[in-house]
C-alpha cells in the first residue's frame, strides 16, 4: 500500500475511531438521533479516503487496515438504527460489537503506523516500543474454540513490558448485559497497554450473568483467575475486580462471596444485588455512577452504598454529572489511582 495515502486514511480512521467511542459514552435514547449524524459525518470522511487507497491496491498487512475500516463503517451503520428509541438503543449496543472487532483487526498495525499507535495509548505516552516484547505479551482470547464469541471464556491482555520477575497488577473487568468479553477488552486496554497491568475481560456462560444466582457463573470465573494467576506473575494482593452494568452488578455480588480473590471492587452504572453481607468489612468498593442514568436511577447506587457502608465496606461513590446508562472511559484513570496509586503516575491530571 501507498505510505502516504495509509497514512493520511489512518489520521481520519482514527478520528472516526474516537467519535465513535464518544458516541458510546453518550448512549441514552432520546439522544441516538443526533450521535448517529454526527458518525455519519465521519464515515463520509472515511470512504472518501478510502477511495484513495482502495486505489493503489495493498498487501496482507493493508488487508487488516481495510478490515478495520470496513468494520466501523458498518458498526457506525448499525448504530441507532430503528423505528423506535428502545430498538434504536439496543441496536447501538449491538453497533459496539463491530466496534470492537474493529479495533481488534485495527491494533496489530499499531507498531507500523503512528496515529494508530497514539489511539492505543493514552495521551502524552511514548512509543508502543518496548525493545523486544515479552514472548508471553499480547492478546489471547480462551476458551473460544472455532467460535470468537462462544460465552463462558475469556480474553487476556499481557503488556509488552511483562517481565515474570515481578508481580503485576491484575485488572478482571465484566461486560454488561448480553455483551462478550471479547468486546469490553477494548474499553480497558488503553490503559493497560500504557501503565502495564495484565486485563482479563471474561464472558458469562448465559446472556448475561448469574446476578439472581451468583454462584452459578462463581465457580467458572474463580477458575479463570486462578488460571491466570498461575500462568503469569500476578500480585494476588492487588486484583481489581470491575463491571458495568449487569457485570458491575455481579462485581459487587462476586466480589463479596468469600471465595473471591478480588482486593477491591469498582462496579459501574450498577445496582447492589441480594447478596449476603458477611464479607462486606473486608472490601474496598469505588462505584461509578451516572446521575443522568434512566435504567438505574441514582439514588439505587446511593442506597446501595449506604447499604454497604453499614454492613462495614469502605465504599466510596463517584457521581459523574452528564452520564446516563454508559462506560465513562474517562473515570478508569480515577478507578486504577483508587485501587493502586502506582498505576496512576502516567495518568492524566
Amino acid at each position: 500500500m501507498n505510505d502516504h495515502a495509509v497514512d493520511s486514511c489512518s489520521e481520519v480512521l482514527v478520528e472516526a475511531f474516537h467519535a465513535f467511542e464518544e458516541a458510546s459514552r453518550r448512549l441514552h435514547p432520546l439522544v441516538l438521533p443526533r450521535l448517529r449524524e454526527g458518525l455519519e459525518a465521519n464515515a463520509g470522511k472515511l470512504r472518501e479516503a478510502l477511495d484513495a487507497v482502495h486505489s493503489m491496491g495493498h498487501d496482507e498487512s493493508g488487508r487488516g487496515f481495510l478490515d478495520a475500516c470496513d468494520l466501523l463503517l458498518e458498526a457506525i451503520g448499525m448504530f441507532g438504527q430503528g423505528p423506535d428509541p428502545q430498538q434504536a438503543f439496543l441496536s447501538a449496543l449491538k453497533s459496539l460489537r463491530k466496534f470492537g472487532r474493529a479495533q481488534e483487526a485495527l491494533f496489530p498495525l499499531r507498531r507500523t503506523i503512528p496515529a494508530i499507535d497514539g489511539f492505543f495509548r493514552e495521551p502524552g505516552m511514548g512509543s508502543a516500543d518496548p525493545g523486544r516484547p515479552s514472548d508471553l505479551s499480547g492478546i489471547v482470547h480462551a476458551g473460544t474454540g472455532e467460535d470468537p464469541y462462544c460465552r463462558g471464556g475469556y480474553s487476556l491482555f499481557v503488556p509488552e513490558t511483562y517481565d515474570p520477575g515481578h508481580a503485576w497488577p491484575l485488572v478482571v473487568a465484566l461486560h454488561g448485559g448480553y455483551g462478550h468479553g471479547r468486546d469490553f477488552l477494548w474499553v480497558w486496554l488503553r490503559e493497560a497497554h500504557s501503565r502495564g497491568f495484565v486485563l482479563m475481560t471474561p464472558t458469562s456462560t448465559g446472556r448475561t450473568w448469574s446476578i439472581g444466582r451468583i454462584m452459578d457463573d462463581a465457580a467458572t470465573l474463580t477458575g479463570h483467575i486462578e488460571e491466570v494467576c498461575s500462568r503469569f506473575a500476578i500480585d494476588c494482593g492487588r486484583i481489581l475486580l470491575t463491571g458495568m452494568s449487569d457485570g458491575g452488578t455481579y462485581s459487587l455480588g462476586y466480589g463479596l462471596t468469600e471465595q473471591s480473590p478480588a482486593t477491591a471492587i469498582a462496579p459501574v452504572s450498577c445496582v447492589l444485588p441480594p447478596v449476603d453481607l458477611h464479607q462486606a468489612p473486608n472490601r474496598r468498593i469505588c462505584w461509578v455512577h451516572g446521575a443522568q442514568d434512566w435504567m438505574f436511577p441514582l439514588f439505587r447506587a446511593e442506597q446501595g452504598c449506604r447499604e454497604l457502608s453499614k454492613a462495614g465496606a469502605d465504599v466510596r461513590l463517584r457521581v459523574v454529572p452528564d452520564l446516563s446508562h454508559a462506560y465513562p472511559r474517562e473515570e478508569n484513570h480515577a478507578i486504577l489511582k483508587w485501587f493502586d496509586p502506582t498505576l496512576a503516575g502516567q495518568g492524566p491530571s
